[in-house]
């Protein structure tokens, strides 16, 4: 019985040898081609070292250097510029840069988001090339009841009488639209994109090209421009738009015709003390 006993027990020490040497042949696989997936999956992945914030920077705020950071950024993400080692953020012996629009934390620096080192954040660095800054009168009315803001697009619609038309064949007051899609880069004195406050501004700044400033002047001018939000996703083009009071009213004028009177032709006879006019064909 003990040589039985001996002998199960030798046998049972060997299949748990057996078995913990199997379990330790297996994760020590997995471990290996876990490691392996993982350096594959890592390298598969090319990476650029790029200037991404460590904080949310508002509008006209001013970038140190302790707002930014090298970070490990994959390349097919990157945007069109961005800041790296060979095109640093911050340039030795010039000025800080400054945020012309909002930035979120851990974003990728860009230069159309920030200034020139030692530029402002004022009206020019949001004017493209070729366009300038115009200013628009508005009022609660005119101007969407305040709920314009800094980066909104905008139709400007014309209201005025034509020139020319008097009386009865005038159509009265006529609304036109004159410019679609223009920028708004400032509301009264605030240019800031995050300015969400509802307030009746007074004049309103957009960006146009000369041609659409001398437009605007000459409309502002000679009648009344009210403005008509854009959505930012709004890609339409809009149609030539015109409306006077009675094409509004569903009012058709009728052309007066005037009446053709024929021509008659007479010829002056006396007889005896009387002169009268006898008809006779006209020669021309």
């Amino acid at each position: 019985m003990r040589l039985v006993f001996g002998l199960v027990l030798i046998a049972g020490l060997a299949l748990a040898g057996f078995a913990v040497y199997m379990a330790q042949n297996y994760i020590g696989a997995y471990e290996s081609a876990l490691a392996q997936e993982r350096a594959k999956s890592g390298s598969s992945v090319p990476v650029k070292e790029v200037y991404v914030t460590t904080r949310a920077i508002s509008y006209g705020e001013e970038i140190t250097k302790e707002d930014v950071v090298l970070t490990p950024w994959p390349q097919k993400a990157l945007p069109e510029t961005f800041f790296d080692a060979e095109n640093p953020f911050f340039v030795t012996g010039e000025g800080a840069r400054l945020a012309m629009r909002p930035i979120e934390k851990a974003e990728v620096l860009m230069a159309v988001k920030v200034s020139e080192p030692g530029g402002d954040a004022g009206l020019t660095s949001r004017l493209a090339r070729g366009q300038r800054a115009f200013a628009i009168k508005v009022d609660v009315a005119s101007g969407v009841s305040g709920f314009l803001r800094p980066g909104d697009r905008v139709d400007v619609y014309w209201t005025g009488r034509l020139p020319g038309e008097i009386g009865e064949r005038s159509s009265g007051e006529v609304t036109k639209l004159i410019q679609t899609g223009i920028n708004l880069i400032a509301i009264d004195q605030t240019s800031d994109t995050e300015y969400n406050t509802a307030t009746i501004a007074r004049t309103v700044t957009v960006a146009a090209s000369p041609q659409q400033v001398a437009a605007l002047a000459q409309a502002q001018s000679t009648g009344k421009l009210s403005l008509s939000l854009m959505s930012q996703l709004d890609d339409t083009v809009a149609e030539a738009i015109e409306v006077d009071q009675l094409s509004l009213l569903g009012i058709t004028t009728e052309e007066r015709v005037e009446k053709k009177i024929a021509k008659t032709c007479t010829t002056r006879v006396r007889r005896g003390a009387d002169v009268v006019e006898i008809p006779i064909p006209c020669t021309n």
